[in-house]
């Protein structure tokens, strides 16, 4: 399953002993779901077939609980004579199976008020609950229903669907929502619906209307009104004859229907049988209204494991309820519990052999939130053609990345051109000073029509200036007078410059240029332009003419922009962005510099960007791209420079041959073959120059590095353009770097131009290879330090729930020795006082032999005796409001009706606590002796008793008074498999008049000086 995480913890927490190694080999499984299969797509002629397809998958399929056995057992939760889910009937069945089965899971309900009382009782018992129904806003209280996973879809799914529509289309101030509610039955629609409601109030902070409405007809008029009312945005939820009559009602009355968008809740497509929904109307040219008419649909699983599971899900229930299901999307809800199942089976997996495994579902992909609700799909249906007024999928939602992912083949056609506005002007609200009395509808047509001529006018004269503006830069604008370029003293420049000085020649003015030896770089002379600083780029010859395009003026994050420049002879310069890091060459000629392969790949990406954008410029192609010409700023962005302006960069004759050479080691062997290549370049070379770049990045040993040879750059220009295979190329070495970067180097500086890649494809390449580096450098720090804030927040969140947990288990260890009461009393640093009871119920019981049973046995075989004779008491009592004393060798004590009094219940919760007891016992196992029967022996009377916590050490919450005595004497004057009530205790339980209790007479006790009048209780209750 896609998500394994939320649904497993909780499964994983709620398990209870049984289901450990060791302790139970086999695994009961509860199915509780109505009848009905036409009402109800969870009923259990469609739902207990998938179970069982699953049950059988599980160690053919999924090889899942191999050496364990499963038992599913099915219960009906509906009530006859209604034909509907009954509440009471679900209480009934779960505790009988919680009482005489002990279930280690439940599936179902899949109504919403059974399933409400159902989970709390499966959370109070630590029992993992199963349903893909139950679909209302309320179960995603964790606290409260802490053992329910719903694998099916929630309102809570559909109110996400709905913001993000809402988001989409910018509605963000008004909705309504329509519902059908008799508030006699099981409240689906409602329950449907109030997901969005809730959703977009409180996330979206949205003003939600929300009208219920029956099937009278008069119902339907205030539907109308309502929603004249309210707002435009419309959802309405309800069976389909209604909504056809809502449907109808909203034409007569509605003049402007292209001004709402109507969303009709259908979450099994009912309404979609042959994609014309409208077609069900009895009245004329419905397709008008239904125009504005969404559809909102559940998306069906498209995967074939699915179809096939439709098809086999069908004819077992043929076979095994003799039921006939036609293929709807009801059926994705036998899918969800068949997933499941499957689902709990890999939590129960992991917990048993500490492993598991995830695989999609037979619906697809599992996935769940942090609240055990499964991320479901939504589609969107609406009418795509016009003509026949056939509804077709527009968009579906995916709950998973909650992105509402719209269709390429259909669109939606609104009526009125456009999505209508949720809060149109001067509707709702009359505050806008526009909105006056006397203002009609066609005076605030005109007053549009005035406004739309105003901005035209205002767009028609922007732009002649624009055009203007940039035939002025296309003129003179970019030029600029040596006389307004002042420049620092070379010391104070280096004392700034980020460049690595001790490779330059001190104060030299020229940059991007090669030392006479060919190995480091002399460095750009900067000055003061207008307050900024600036990098001059010095031309080598007079110019006599320029000619100059805006398109100069290039704005890109990856390419240096464009000042101007000055054509003053001599002094001919360009003027661009100063970057004070230093140029690529710089950086990697550092050895200061760490480098990490983060920091490389998102250098190497900041030139593709910048290159791709360059090849799809104006521009065309670079010509002259080194590591000297690609620049890094203060945030460590790298841009490219000396681009375009080819006359400024022409090489003169007076340049020394070994600088000559140098500069040609980025020169494609296409480009060699002329003495002074074409300055403009290709946009092939451009590429053969990236591919050099490269390698001085993955290396760090200069351009054109080659293991094992000291050549200078004019033999390794021969070797190059001589073109004899093989290619002479730099070295690559994998142990530096990874091999799809050899591959991409490879391919970049290929002999044949028409092989190498162009920039497109290596960005799409390079974010492949390295997501992390797609971003810049300080982008990635930053997510860095993001991450790591996150990491700790984590890491705090884990400590606190830790904590947390602790602090529950050391409270539930100290709930099991003291009342809950007395309990929060000493945490609070009270002193316990001791307080007397009027009336309460105490219960003795003790086994009939023990003492020669214990003679016989080892004390081993008596210690496993009592813990699992008292484990299975203690299992027993929590379905009673009962207190455990405490228990001394093979005697038990329980009370009732204190610390927290309870009327005169406590004699009734006793008895039926006895009657419990005394029928376990019957069927109880002795280990070392299983073909004996164990024989207890119940003594229970009422009366009153002092309570009070004894001691500070291992400190004990003890009863005293005559009434303990009493009961303790009702114990040993008992008989075995009999239940001995006193007099009093009679008293109380004639009251509630379903008790059976048998006279036995006067017996002698040492209570005092009196004799008491006994009883026998032997009967279960009638009720």
């Amino acid at each position: 399953m896609g998500c394994r995480g939320a649904l497993g913890c909780c499964v994983l927490a709620a398990l209870s002993c049984w289901l450990l190694p060791g302790c139970r080999g086999n695994i009961t499984v509860a199915v509780m779901l109505p009848d009905n299969h036409q009402k109800y797509p969870w009923a259990l002629p469609r739902v207990f077939p998938a179970l069982l397809m699953a049950h059988e998958d599980l160690h053919v399929k999924h090889k899942l609980l191999l050496d364990r056995s499963i038992n599913i057992l099915n219960y009906s939760t509906e009530d006859p004579a209604a034909g509907s889910c009954a509440e009471s009937r679900a209480q009934v069945v779960a505790v009988d199976a919680k009482l005489y089965i002990r279930p280690d899971a439940f599936f179902g309900p899949g109504c919403v008020y059974p399933l409400a009382s159902v989970g709390r009782f499966a959370s109070h018992w630590k029992i993992p609950l199963i349903t893909a129904g139950g679909p209302a806003y309320g179960f995603d209280k964790r606290e409260e229903y802490r053992t329910i996973v719903r694998s099916g879809p929630s309102t809570t799914k559909l109110g996400d669907f709905a913001n993000v529509l809402h988001t989409h289309f910018n509605w963000t101030s008004r909705a309504v929502v329509i519902f059908y509610d008799r508030r006699q039955d099981d409240r689906p629609h409602y329950f449907l619906s109030e997901g969005i409601y809730l959703n977009l109030k409180e996330q979206m902070n949205i003003t939600v209307g929300a009208h219920p409405y029956q099937e009278d007809y008069k119902y339907h008029k205030d539907v109308i009104t309502f929603i004249k009312e309210s707002g435009r945005i419309v959802y309405i939820c309800g069976p389909l004859d209604t909504f056809m009559t809502i449907m109808e009602q909203f034409q007569n009355d509605i003049q402007d229907p292209e001004n709402y968008a109507i969303f009709y809740l259908d979450v099994f497509a009912e309404i979609l049988a042959d994609r014309k929904p409208w077609q069900k109307a009895d009245w004329a040219d419905p397709i008008k209204v239904f125009k504005s008419v969404f559809v909102i649909t559940y998306r069906p699983p498209d995967n074939p494991e699915y179809k096939d599971f439709q098809k086999k899900l069908h004819a077992r229930a043929q076979r095994d309820f003799g039921v006939h299901l036609e293929p709807s999307l009801m059926d994705y809800i036998a899918g969800s519990f068949y997933d499941g199942f499957i689902l709990y089976a890999m939590a129960l997996q992991e917990t048993l052999a500490e492993g598991g495994a995830q695989n999609d579902g037979v619906t697809g992909l599992v996935s769940t939130d942090e609240k055990n609700a499964r991320n479901i799909d939504v589609d969107l249906w609406a009418m795509t053609n016009q003509e026949t007024g056939e509804y077709g999928v527009v968009a579906y939602y995916n709950g998973t990345t909650k992105d509402i992912i719209w269709s390429q083949t259909e669109k939606i056609h609104w009526p009125s051109g456009g999505p209508p506005l949720d809060n149109p002007p001067c509707v709702f609200s009359t505050d806008d000073p526009s909105c006056n009395d006397g203002m009609t509808r066609h005076n605030f047509s005109c007053c549009l029509c005035c406004r739309d001529l105003v901005d035209f006018t205002t767009c028609f004269f922007t732009f002649c200036r624009k055009l203007k503006l940039e035939k002025e830069l296309a003129g003179m604008l970019w030029r600029i007078r040596w006389e307004d370029l002042q420049f620092e003293s070379p010391n104070k420049y280096h004392k700034r410059a980020g460049s690595r000085l001790t490779l330059s020649q001190r104060g030299s003015s020229y940059g991007s240029l090669i030392t006479a030896h060919g190995k480091y770089q002399l460095f750009a002379k900067t000055g003061y332009f207008k307050v900024r600083l600036k990098k001059l780029k010095r031309g080598e010859r007079k110019m006599r003419q320029f000619s100059f395009s805006l398109s100069l003026y290039v704005q890109f994050n990856h390419l240096t922009r464009f000042i101007g420049a000055c054509i003053d002879p001599p002094n001919v310069c360009i003027v661009t962005e100063y970057c004070p890091r230093g140029s690529l060459q710089d950086i990697l000629e550092n050895e200061s510099i760490n480098l990490d392969w983060m920091f490389r790949y998102s250098l190497i990406n900041d030139i593709v960007k910048g290159m791709n954008y360059l090849h799809n410029s104006y521009f065309g192609c670079h010509g002259n791209l080194k590591s000297s010409n690609c620049v890094v700023d203060s945030r460590f962005v790298l841009k490219i420079t000396d681009f375009g302006l080819v006359s400024f960069r022409t090489s003169s004759e007076n340049d020394d041959s070994h600088s000559l050479y140098a500069k040609k080691l980025w020169t494609a062997p296409e480009l060699l073959i002329y003495d002074h290549h074409p300055p403009q370049g290709t946009q092939k070379g451009d590429v053969y120059s990236f591919g050099i770049i490269l390698q001085e990045i993955a290396l760090r040993n200069g351009p054109f590095y080659v293991e094992g040879m000291d050549l200078s750059p004019k033999e390794i220009v021969q070797k190059v353009r001589n073109g004899q295979k093989p290619y002479f190329r730099p070295t690559t070495d994998m142990r530096y770097h990874s091999e799809e970067l050899t591959i991409l180097m490879e391919g970049c500086w290929a002999e044949d131009p028409a092989e190498r890649p162009d920039f497109s494809h290596i960005k799409i390449y390079m974010a492949k290879l390295n997501k992390e580096g797609s971003t810049s450098i300080l982008n990635n720090l930053l997510s860095r330090m993001e991450q790591y804030a996150n990491n700790l927040e984590n890491l705090v969140e884990e400590r606190t729930q830790a904590y947390l947990e602790e602090k529950r288990k050391a409270e539930n260890l100290l709930y099991q020795i003291l009342p809950h009461s007395v309990a929060e009393q000493l945490k609070r640093g009270e002193t316990v006082q001791a307080e007397a009871f009027d009336s309460v119920t105490i219960y003795f019981s003790d086994i009939v032999g023990f003492t020669s049973m214990s003679a016989e046995s080892t004390p081993l075989q008596v210690v496993t005796l009592l813990n699992d004779l008292y484990t299975c008491f203690d299992a027993i009592i929590d379905n009673f409001d009962v207190y455990k004393v405490e228990t001394i060798g093979d005697a038990y004590m329980v009370v009732s009706g204190l610390p927290v009094r309870n009327g005169k219940l406590h004699a009734r919760e006793i008895a039926g606590m006895s009657l419990a007891l005394l029928e376990q016992v019957k069927t109880f196992k002795i280990r070392h002796r299983p073909n004996d029967q164990l024989r207890l022996r119940i003594g229970i009377h009422t009366g009153p008793v002092c309570a009070g916590v004894v001691g500070l050490k291992m400190p004990r919450y003890c009863l005293f008074g005559d009434t303990v005595n009493t009961a303790s004497r009702m114990e040993s004057n008992g008989e075995a498999l009999k239940i001995h009530v006193s007099s009093a205790t009679k008293e109380v339980l004639d009251e509630f008049g379903y008790f059976d209790l048998q006279l036995r007479g006067d017996v002698e006790m040492k209570v005092g000086t009196r004799h008491l009048n006994e009883t026998k209780l032997n009967h279960l209750p009638s009720k």
